[in-house]
């Protein structure tokens, strides 16, 4: 019988734990004979105390097998792609129907928010009608016939990881590394996928801060998906600044389908398309700037929308709400937020937007919290471009006053203007994986 409370202690005093006992004890989580605040306990220790090397790899190993393994029969190449989050991060909105106008088939597992940042699943459920709890008959059959699928974790696929994401986003366990690591790669390696593209963030909006942290995330994510047998790649882009104009669900989702239409913000298009080069360098041996030109030229011919638009039909949703963005929801209430004094952006602190974007209502501060599918921050003014005193920067979207308030007292000192204006740069801070060409 399980000892949970002997795996705790012995985690909490630094010691390390079995692949039988980790096995043992996310079985006994997912059959819901370890509760809650046993786990809660465990996240905790192993947050604080870290899991080695073969710790990370049983825990992805045991959330992998908590369900079903999907099988999907493609005659293209089977690409995955994840990222570890950011503020404003819609990239997959873009990314994944743009790998599949680039040939390639892409069968994605998502995750809902976690801590300040937005995830995929809510962004998604702001097109009504679209379902992502999909059984892995019906995901592995979607994407062999048009390419793409987009679901949850569930009872059957990956069920460990739907229960622990949503526990640890409550718990304060959202920054372990091993964590964060096996969550994503267990979502992957669920998939028979050929290539793992990882976008990890870097930068005050990420979970990871500094360029060090980000690249051992990128190189625990690397070996942990060569223990299993798959080609990894990750590329570290700068989460210093939200990426994009919106951060909340529809806003993000509106914004999503203008980049399809070659009108999103440089920033965006970028990442996505660095994205896409990467998986083109990977599988078919394409050059980094050679892979990157076809990837615009992709982009820009307007079949990626397309593929967006079949896709969300397939999956239940209203296809109305793609062709008029204007459709999805807004929440009822509104609040510009002005620049202190004239001169150009300097700063937009990607963290405070993300927490604030929460007391909006645009995330959860509890687990059982409902979202506002129509609340979170639109940004008029970005980082590196003029502004008058008194000229709105921020636009805030929340059901009431209150909750404007509260976001509007957050971001209090998220802003800076200067008297230079700043150049923006690159996004793409460093790839990793095999070799790069």
């Amino acid at each position: 019988m399980l000892n949970a409370v002997a795996l705790i202690e012995r985690k909490r005093d630094g010691g390390a734990l079995l692949r039988e006992e980790i096995t043992a004890l996310i079985r006994a989580y997912v059959a819901g004979e370890a509760p809650d605040y046993q786990m809660s306990a465990w996240l905790m220790a192993a947050t604080i105390r870290g899991l080695d090397f073969a710790e990370t790899a049983a825990l992805t190993d045991a959330m992998l097998r908590s369900g079903r393994m999907v099988e999907v029969q493609s005659m293209r190449p089977l690409v995955d792609k994840h990222s570890t989050g950011g503020v404003g991060d819609k990239t997959s909105l873009v990314a994944v129907p743009l790998l599949v106008s680039l040939g390639f088939s892409v069968p994605k597992l998502s995750g809902r928010g976690l801590g300040h940042t937005g995830g995929t699943l809510d962004k998604l459920e702001s097109i009504p009608g679209l379902r992502t709890a999909l059984s892995p008959h019906e995901f592995a059959s979607i994407v062999g016939r048009y390419g793409m699928a987009i679901a949850a974790q569930s009872e059957e696929i990956v069920p460990a990881d739907r229960m622990l994401y949503a526990l640890r986003d409550v718990t304060g366990t959202v920054q372990s590394l091993p964590l964060i690591a096996s969550s994503i790669m267990s979502k992957k390696l669920a998939v028979s996928s050929r290539l793992i593209v990882l976008d990890v963030k870097v930068g005050d909006g990420a979970f990871f801060r500094d360029l060090a942290q980000a690249e051992e995330f990128a190189a625990l994510a690397i070996d942990i998906g060569k223990a299993f047998g798959r080609s990894t790649r990750a590329v570290l882009t700068k989460m210093d600044a939200p990426l994009g104009r919106a951060v909340g669900n529809a806003l993000e989702v509106r914004e999503a389908i203008a980049c399809l239409r070659g009108e999103g913000p440089a920033d965006l298009e970028e990442v996505a398309v660095a994205l896409a080069a990467e998986a083109l360098c990977a599988v078919r041996g394409d050059r980094w700037e050679e892979a990157r030109g076809k990837a615009q030229e992709a982009l820009r011919s307007g079949d990626a929308l397309g593929r967006l638009r079949r896709w969300v039909t397939t999956q239940g949703g209203d296809p109305r709400f793609v062709d008029d963005p204007t459709l999805l929801p807004q929440a009822a209430r509104q609040r510009d937020l002005a620049a202190p004094r004239g001169g150009y952006v300097a700063r937009l602190s990607a963290r405070a937007l993300g927490d604030a974007a929460r007391l909006l209502g645009a995330g959860r501060l509890r687990k059982e919290d409902a979202i506002d599918l129509g609340a979170g921050i639109e940004i008029l003014r970005g980082v590196g471009e003029r502004v008058r005193e008194g000229e709105a920067v921020l636009r805030l979207f929340a059901g009431s006053d209150a909750q404007l308030d509260a976001a509007q007292a957050l971001l209090e000192g998220a802003m800076d203007v200067s008297d230079m204006a700043a150049g923006a740069g690159s996004h793409i801070v460093r790839r990793m994986g095999e070799e790069q060409a």
